[in-house]
């Protein structure tokens, strides 16, 4: 009589080798989820200020995008700056640390430019820090005439701290 199969030896083999390589593979995949995130968060932030500086130019009405608890990393919302009515809010579950030079916010005006008070234009930058060293760099930056673009030039200036 023929047997078929494996043994426990053979089979105790086969499972450390599965293990070891799923633990060398395991930082990568890690890496790879937490640049995926902030990506998404920054695209998230980019199309936020997108579409509250449309409104601001479609409804002729001045528009804010503020911080939660002025802190980034807990998301921001969206207001009408007249009468501070809500009109979007994007909550984040945490874990991503967002710095940049605009603590207060952005405030679109009618004509869809970024402004600082009545009559000072300005732009600024928001970065979504990373936890290591080599991940690419992600800045949403405003221009004072009220462009928003997304930049992942390792030129920029870094605003995330030990970077």
């Amino acid at each position: 009589m023929r047997q078929q199969g494996v043994t426990l030896i053979q089979m105790m083999c086969a499972l450390a080798m599965v293990g070891l390589l799923a633990q060398l593979g395991m930082p990568s995949y890690a890496a790879l989820s937490q640049d995926l995130q902030r990506a998404a968060v920054a695209r998230d932030l980019l199309h936020t200020l997108r579409a509250a500086r449309s409104h601001a130019l479609l409804q002729q009405q001045a528009v804010r995008v503020q911080p939660i608890d002025q802190d980034w990393g807990l998301g921001w919302q969206t207001l009408q700056a007249s009468d501070g009515r809500l009109l979007r809010e994007q909550r984040l579950g945490g874990g991503v640390q967002i710095v940049g030079n605009l603590p207060e916010g952005v405030r679109f005006s009618v004509q869809g430019v970024t402004m600082r008070s009545a009559t000072v234009w300005r732009g600024g930058t928001i970065e979504i820090c990373a936890h290591s060293a080599g991940a690419q760099r992600r800045q949403v930056i405003l221009a004072p005439s009220g462009r928003v673009r997304l930049s992942t030039s390792m030129a920029a200036k870094p605003l995330c701290p030990g970077r």
